[in-house]
This record gives structure tokens, C-alpha cells and sequence, in this order.
């Protein structure tokens, strides 16, 4: 957003611009008027109430989501939030009718309901209603038969002759008024191609012979009186005769009632860009051009585009059916599928079988019900879903249509128009839905909702708007031209850039309107952002609600609001973020005393005056005498699975964490954040075991234990190594002695072998 309030720089002056995020199109808007803003979307809704706004505020704020105005002091009574609205204003019920019942002529005959009704549109809001359609037994038909009378078709020509009583008595199982016609073509007019003794006039482009009427027996001599024509290459001009039976309802004698034609050829088509090769250049008109039942045009205008065709042939609820050769159906199934409400029948050789085909094509298409709606309005959208029999559901393009469908049986529509922009008129617009082939149709006046009704009560040139230059509307000034400002204060050819400066910097040394916001006629209008809950206001949009303290990554902790940048807290909560509680009853010992009296309640959490006690009211003493034999029995159980609490184990000793570690070494050692009392008991087995006892800082106690336990120095154990030690220093003193006697024993055999030796010597040298 970019100095869009005002167009003369002179005006206004911002330090830069600034770009609203994704998020609240209502505020993204910048909406002057209620008119503007209710058409942003149906979510937005406009305050009346003149002393909404606060200080620094535009008056776009006006414009924001509901919900958002609430919160923001807006009463409900106050909020201008129109709403769509819808009238039927014709619904007459389907009918309920029996082949071989009263006689009813075709226009009471009724198939879909509603038939009228009106819309009144909010912009981005959508108005459903439900269709109904019924296909009635016994409906009127009227067929066309347009058959190719090129040379090809002379064998065709004389199994059509007897058609017209055939189809009737065919036709009269499937209803009591039918009415049928016969025209024929083959080709813009050229000199006779008929060479020799062939018998065949020149070619032409279409020829109404026979209006629609009940007499089969008229229809079987007329076309027996045909003769067949001659062509130069093989597509006919088969288009042109379409278009002409289509549009000249008068001549053909079209009832509103189900209407039938069938094309019969063995040929292919064309279309349009084909007449250039004739020299003609001019597009079809898409009118009706016959004189004495023949198309006279034909010379002058090109042939019809297939679009042209379809959109001729649907305003004129015409179904047509293509009985063509073998040869050709790929080409006329493609045709078919450009053409809604139309079928494809092989046609023998000889055409013999064309009363079945035309039977079986009337059977398809009569079955399915195809919704189509008219030319809808710039802005304006539409969306279709059908219920079809046993539950079939559809939605989008397939929502439109309904298939398999048995005289009789009821199908319906929910059908969903939406309105994204104002009509440049101004003015309501109509539109149609129909279903496709039969003449009936729903009609819908489209009213858009683009003024909020308090603009009826507008003020012009109002004494609050500056003297009377703006109008007074929805609680806020439209401002005339040449005019602008809050209250239309301000000219544009008035006040100078440094003059608005001055009044928008709070003081020298600051960004005009503390880089916030925008000044506009010499006043601070603060940006928007994109959380509507989040404002700048201020004189010189130094404040704002959404950057004060936060705690638990809440603002104001939850328990306040935060106004220009500061929290105010609500009751019983204090601290710059409003996170420090004044109730005291969380700080409520057992015995009703205040942390037990050892120590003060501060933001809800008793604070220990005496280091040695913790706990959430200072009940706990982890270092008291006592607290190692309190604990004993339950530590000796759930570690050893000995002692006397061992059967009751689980039930009285779980209000601690146990956490083993290997040995005594491994045991928490003073000095951590939370005081702990070591331990040292003896177990049901005489050993010695240790453990520390301690409070966290979660008031979770916790007990930490060795696995590796010792022997205990009892009296009993006492004496028995006393008695064993005695028994082995005998042993070591006897053992000793035995050496001694043994050595002396060797050393004096030593000796006297010694001395043995000696004499020996001195006898030998003698």
C-alpha cells in the first residue's frame, strides 16, 4: 500500500511504503465507504457506531471481519453485515400425468420446478436453491425428418416413402399427439451434375416440403412425389438445411413441446470456410431466409459453424438425431459429441431400418437430462449437483446431468450461484436454466447487494463533515471531491508538505508518526496489520497492543491486555507480563497455614524461608533425621523385592522415582541444585545397601540406589572369622616348625656326607 488515500503528493506524506501480508482481505481492502467495504467479501462487516474509532485510526478500520469488530468494542446493533436473500416467485408442481388420461395441451403440461424466482446476491456470498424435474408421460412430440436427396441416396428415398404411417403407429405407443414433417437438401446451387438418361433436378440448399402435421398418410404421398438430385463431390450442404429448420419456426410449425429432427444421410458435411471455394464469403446469419418453403440465401451466405449450429439448435430446444451410413458414423460421432443432446443411428443401405433407429435415438436422448443456463454476467458463477436415481450423485460438469431416467421419475438439482464483483450498471440481471430439448426453463433475476442500507440515510454536506464538505453515512464522512481527512478537514490545494510534517513527528528527533503509520492531512492514520487484533494507534502511532512482555509465549501471559506497549494485568495477577498470581490458595498447607509456616507465597508458589525444607508448601525436609528410616522399607522392595513391605509393595511404595545405579561410586553426590540426604541400611538379608533421598525441582522425589550391596560386622560373623583366622595361623605355625625340624635334619645329613668325603680325599693321597 502506497499513498492510495490521497493522490496529490502534497497531501499526504509517508517515510515509505508498506505491504499488507496475506490474510484478512477485509483489512487489505482499505474500504472508504461501507459500500466498499461489504463488497470486499461476506465475511467483512462495517461499524456504525460514530466513536469506534480510536486515535491514529483510519477509517477503513471501520471495515473488518465480525468477529474481529466484536472484540473490539463494536455492538452487534452497530455492525452493518447485509445478508443474501432469495424469492420464488413462480412454483407451480411438476405433473403428475397418465398416458390415456385428460387431455392437456402442451403448455399446462409442467416438467420443472420452480419456474421463477429471485436472488439478491452479497458479494462472495452464495444463494442454493433446488430444481426438480419430471419426465411427464404422454409429452407431445414433434419430428422433423431432413433427409440428403443426392443421387446416393435413390434407394434410400423409396423406403422413406411409407415412413409416415410407420413411425405414427410406432410412435403412438410412446405418445397420443405426435406430428411429423419432411424436408430435404443436398447442396448449394450449382448447374445439373445429372448426365444422360440419369432422372434428377439441379441441386439445391434446403426445401421445406411438408410442415409438421398428424396426417402420416399426407406425409407417405409427398415424399413419394420426390425425386432425387445430382452433386458434385461428396459432402453435402447439410448444415445450411439445419439452420434453417432450427430458426424458421413458423414455416417448420415447431410446437413447445419435445422436438425431434432427424438428419439422413450417407455423406459427410460442410461447414463453415467451405463457401469460399463457391466465391462465398460472408458468414451464415444464423436467420431465417425462406420464401415459398425454400432457402434462398444459400448463394449469398456461407455455411454455419458447428458452434453456430449448437447454439441455435439449443435455443430452439431441438434434439436432433444423425441416421447415417456405416461408413460415415465415426465422423457424425464426433459431431455428436460437440452437440449436446443429439445421437448417432447406423442406417442401413436402404434405410430400412430408420423406424427402429429413430425409436432407439428418441429412447437415449429422452432418458437423460442435461442442465445448461444462459450467458451469466461478468462477476457471476455457477455450480451444479445433481441426484440422480438410486442415490447417484454428481458434482461440476457431471452435476449438471442426470442419466437412465423412466417416465416418471422424479430427479434433482442443487444449484449454487455466487456473485464476485458489482454489475457496472448497476441494475439487476437476469438469467436461464433449461434442460436441454424441451422447452421449459427456471428464470432467475439476479439483485446484487452492493450499498449497505444505511446509505439511504446518508447526510449530504453535513456540519460534522467540516462545514458540510462530505456526506454523513454509516457513521463515518464520504468526503466530496477536492476533500479529505477523517472529517473532510482538509483541502488538497490548502496545506504544504512541511506544514503536515510538523503535526505528524511528536517531536524533532522522530519519524513522522513513528514510522507507523502515514500522515494524511496532518494527522497520524496508523498501518494495518494483518492480524486484526493487532492495532498501532496514538496520536503519532506510538502505541500498539501486541509488543508487551510475554510469558508461556502468551501475551501478557494470558491474564491482561497489552496497551501502548505496556500490560495491564488483570485482577489477582501482577508482573510486566502478567505472570505472577496473587491467589494464595495454591500456596495452602494440610494444616491450612501458608507454605506450613516456612516460608512466603509468592506468584502462587510457597518460596522455603529455611533451605532444609522444599515441597510445594515446604512440607518436605530431605536432610531431617529420620528420612532414611522412613523410606527404608519401601527402598529395600522395590529394589530387592525383600522386606517386610514386599507383598504390598506396589500399593504403598510408588510415591518415589527409583533410578539404580551400578555401584555406591555412582550415587548423586551433594552440591547438585536440590538438597539430598545418603543413606545406609541394612537389609532383611543382614547386608548393608545404599541410597539417596532427595525433592527435585518438580517436587517429584526421587530415590537413587546402588545394586551392589555389602556384608554387615554382626557379633556372630565376628567370631567365626576370629575362629578361622586362629585355625590358619596354627596351620601356617605347625607347617613352619615341620620346615624347620626338616631343614636341620638335611643340613646335618649334609654335613656328615661333607666330612665322609674329606677322609676319603686324604686316605687316596697317602
Amino acid at each position: 500500500y502506497c499513498g492510495k488515500l490521497v493522490s496529490m503528493m502534497s497531501l499526504k506524506r509517508s517515510h515509505l511504503c508498506f505491504s499488507i501480508p496475506e490474510g484478512n482481505e477485509c483489512i487489505k481492502a482499505i474500504a472508504k465507504s461501507c459500500g466498499e467495504c461489504i463488497q470486499v467479501g461476506a465475511k467483512c462487516g462495517w461499524c456504525m457506531d460514530p466513536g469506534f474509532l480510536k486515535q491514529g485510526e483510519a477509517t477503513s478500520t471501520r471495515c473488518d471481519e465480525l468477529e474481529s469488530l466484536r472484540k473490539r468494542g463494536c455492538s452487534s446493533t452497530k455492525v452493518e453485515n447485509p445478508q443474501g436473500s432469495q424469492w420464488i416467485l413462480k412454483n407451480k408442481a411438476v405433473t403428475n400425468r397418465i398416458k390415456g388420461a385428460e387431455n392437456l395441451r402442451a403448455e399446462d403440461i409442467t416438467q420443472i420446478q420452480p419456474q421463477k424466482l429471485t436472488l439478491s446476491l452479497r458479494l462472495g456470498e452464495p444463494q442454493s436453491f433446488n430444481l426438480k424435474f419430471k419426465r411427464a408421460e404422454d409429452y407431445p412430440i414433434d419430428l422433423y425428418y431432413l433427409m440428403d436427396l443426392s443421387y446416393s441416396m435413390k434407394d434410400d428415398l423409396e423406403n422413406v416413402k411409407n415412413l409416415g404411417t410407420q413411425l405414427m403407429l410406432e410412435m403412438s405407443k410412446i405418445t397420443s399427439d405426435f406430428r411429423i414433417g419432411f424436408g430435404s437438401f443436398v447442396e448449394k446451387k450449382l448447374l445439373n451434375p445429372c448426365t444422360g438418361d440419369q432422372n434428377c433436378t439441379s441441386p439445391f440448399s434446403y426445401k421445406n416440403l411438408l410442415t409438421l402435421t398428424s396426417n402420416g398418410q399426407e406425409f407417405n404421398t409427398l415424399v413419394g412425389q420426390q425425386q432425387i438430385d445430382g452433386n458434385l463431390d461428396s459432402p453435402e450442404g447439410g448444415f445450411d438445411a439445419i439452420m434453417q429448420v432450427a430458426v424458421c419456426g413458423e414455416h417448420i410449425g415447431w410446437r413447445n413441446v419435445t422436438r425431434l429432427l432427424v438428419f439422413s444421410t450417407d455423406a459427410g458435411f460442410h461447414f463453415a470456410g467451405d463457401g469460399k471455394l463457391g466465391g462465398i464469403v460472408l458468414p451464415n446469419d444464423g436467420k431465417c431466409h425462406l420464401e415459398n418453403n425454400m432457402y434462398t440465401m444459400s448463394h449469398y451466405y456461407d455455411h454455419p459453424s458447428i458452434a453456430h449450429l449448437v447454439q441455435k439448435l439449443s435455443d430452439n430446444n431441438i434434439q436432433t438425431i444423425f441416421a447415417v451410413t456405416e461408413e460415415f458414423q465415426p465422423v457424425y460421432m464426433e459431431l455428436k459429441n460437440l452437440i449436446p443432446k443429439s445421437a448417432v443411428g447406423i442406417l442401413s443401405a436402404n434405410s430400412s431400418n430408420v423406424i427402429n433407429l429413430i425409436i432407439d435415438a428418441y429412447n437415449s436422448l429422452s432418458s437423460e437430462v442435461i442442465l445448461e443456463n444462459s450467458k451469466l454476467p461478468e462477476g457471476v458463477t455457477i455450480m451444479y449437483q445433481s441426484r440422480c436415481k438410486n442415490g447417484v450423485t454428481g458434482e461440476g460438469e457431471m452435476g449438471r446431468k442426470c442419466s437412465d431416467i423412466s417416465i416418471g421419475d422424479d430427479v434433482s438439482f442443487t444449484i449454487r450461484i455466487t456473485a464476485k464483483q458489482c454489475p457496472k450498471m448497476g441494475k439487476p440481471e437476469t438469467i436461464k436454466i433449461k434442460p436441454l430439448g424441451f422447452n421449459e426453463e427456471v428464470e432467475i433475476t439476479l439483485n446484487f447487494i452492493c450499498e449497505c442500507d444505511c446509505h439511504k440515510d446518508g447526510i449530504e454536506n453535513s456540519d460534522i463533515c467540516h462545514n458540510g464538505n462530505g456526506t454523513y453515512e454509516c457513521g463515518a464522512c464520504r468526503c466530496n471531491e477536492g476533500r479529505i481527512g477523517r472529517q473532510c478537514e482538509c483541502s488538497t490545494n490548502e496545506v504544504t508538505i512541511e506544514d503536515l510534517d510538523k503535526s505528524c513527528r511528536k517531536d524533532r528527533g522522530t519519524d513522522i508518526c513513528s514510522n507507523n503509520g502515514d500522515c494524511v492531512c496532518g494527522t497520524c492514520e496508523c498501518k494495518k496489520r494483518e492480524n486484526p487484533e493487532e492495532r498501532y494507534s496514538g496520536m503519532f502511532c506510538e502505541c500498539d497492543n501486541f509488543n508487551c512482555d510475554r510469558s508461556n509465549n502468551k501475551l501478557c501471559g494470558g491474564h491482561g491486555h497489552c496497551e501502548c506497549r505496556w500490560c495491564i494485568c488483570d485482577a489477582n495477577w501482577t508482573g510486566s507480563a502478567c505472570d505472577c498470581s496473587l491467589d494464595t490458595t495454591t500456596c495452602l498447607a494440610s494444616n491450612k497455614q501458608i507454605c506450613n509456616g516456612r516460608g512466603t507465597c509468592e506468584c502462587g508458589t510457597c518460596k522455603c524461608t529455611n533451605p532444609k525444607f522444599q515441597g510445594p508448601s515446604c512440607e518436605i525436609c530431605p536432610t531431617c533425621p529420620g528420612v532414611c528410616t522412613e523410606h527404608k522399607e519401601c527402598v529395600q522392595c522395590r529394589a530387592f523385592g525383600t522386606g517386610e513391605k514386599k507383598d504390598t509393595c506396589e500399593r504403598d511404595c510408588s510415591y518415589f522415582n527409583l533410578i539404580k545405579v551400578k555401584d555406591r561410586d555412582k550415587l548423586p553426590q551433594p552440591g547438585q541444585a536440590f538438597p539430598l540426604m545418603h543413606c545406609k541400611e541394612r537389609d532383611a538379608n543382614d547386608c548393608w545397601f545404599y541410597y539417596t533421598y532427595a525433592v527435585n525441582k518438580k517436587s517429584e522425589k526421587e530415590v537413587h540406589v546402588s545394586a551392589l550391596r555389602a556384608l554387615t560386622s554382626s557379633p556372630l560373623w565376628a567370631g567365626v572369622v576370629a575362629g578361622i583366622v586362629l585355625i590358619v595361623l596354627a596351620l601356617l605355625l605347625i607347617w613352619k616348625l615341620l620346615m624347620i625340624i626338616h631343614d636341620r635334619r638335611e643340613f646335618a645329613k649334609f654335613e656328615k656326607e661333607k666330612m665322609n668325603a674329606k677322609w676319603d680325599t686324604v686316605r687316596e693321597w697317602r
